[in-house]
């Protein structure tokens, strides 16, 4: 067994298709399945069933993608103590990020970095906030992007910066041109949210529980894992939805979305780590570069 088949499994469990996986490690479709055949030929075992045209999990393979991943945690961490004998002139970096700090917020404080230490590599990861923390715990990545608070004892969270959550509706809507809202505007209108488990979603249901609404109260139409894709759909439809202040701004000034009442609610920016894992240099000057608010 080696750490490139263990590299190439966990990159086909999380992306659940060969192809897709093969194109993110940069090798041909047949080296991965070909990776992924040699374990389960070597162990007679059986990691993947094919169902349809995709793949899942078996029981076991869910089993030994636990046991991969911590392998490949540990690779990477000693990888990385040989990385900080080059100061920074080498390295590499692995980002979690939730959507709206990766999307929006994060991209021009990596590429200010970038710009002073361009032998560092960089990968990031977009997925929800719950999703990051489990790849920061579980050392699929070196630190942690998120909005709101993260409950996990085993990691450490460091305020980095902030945004507003705000409503907005389509220029068109029926609230956009009212001077007034009605008091019970949140239950006239249908939402557009957030997937459960994201920042976002989790900000607004404490926004709502501080105004005496419940979720239930409200009529949701769509449920979406993209902030782009709800931007677009309150741009075209009848719906309001409560997004990041980032994420709207533009549309806000260009008049294609319209900004209801005050922001809901304000929240942070957290940079979250594993508390017993190794702090690499590269590490360490990212996030001094972000505390000194480097932009390019």
């Amino acid at each position: 067994m080696t750490l490139e088949q263990l590299r190439i499994f966990a990159a086909v469990a999380d992306k659940q298709h060969v192809t897709q996986a093969a194109h993110e490690l940069n090798l041909t479709q047949s080296a991965t399945s070909a990776a992924i055949a040699a374990l389960e030929g070597r162990y007679g075992v059986k990691l993947f069933d094919r169902v349809g045209r995709g793949i899942v999990l078996t029981h076991m393979g869910r089993t030994f993608l636990g046991e991969a991943r911590a392998v490949l945690a540990r690779a990477h961490a000693a990888e990385q103590v040989l990385r900080d004998f080059a100061g920074l002139k080498a390295g590499r970096l692995v980002i979690a990020a939730s959507q709206t700090v990766g999307s929006y917020w994060l991209p021009m404080r990596l590429l200010a970095f970038q710009a002073v230490h361009p032998g560092i590599e960089i990968n990031v990861r977009i997925a929800n906030s719950e999703q990051v923390a489990t790849d920061v715990r579980d050392g699929m990545a070196d630190v942690g992007f998120v909005e709101g608070d993260i409950d996990d004892a085993a990691l450490s969270a460091r305020r980095v910066d902030g945004d507003a959550l705000v409503a907005v509706v389509g220029a068109r809507h029926p609230l956009a041109n009212q001077k007034k809202l009605p008091a019970d505007w949140m239950t006239r209108t249908p939402w557009i949210l957030r997937e459960p488990g994201s920042g976002t979603r989790a900000m607004f249901e404490r926004a709502l529980k501080k105004r005496g609404v419940r979720l239930a109260d409200l009529t949701v139409q769509l449920e979406l894992a993209s902030n782009e894709a709800i931007r677009t759909a309150v741009e075209a439809g009848g719906c309001a939805a409560a997004v990041s202040d980032l994420v709207v701004e533009k549309a806000i000034a260009a008049k294609r979305l319209v900004q209801l009442e005050d922001d809901l609610a304000k929240r942070s920016f957290y940079a979250l780590r594993h508390k017993e894992r190794h702090i690499s240099k590269a590490e360490a000057a990212l996030m001094s570069s972000i505390a000194a608010g480097a932009a390019p």
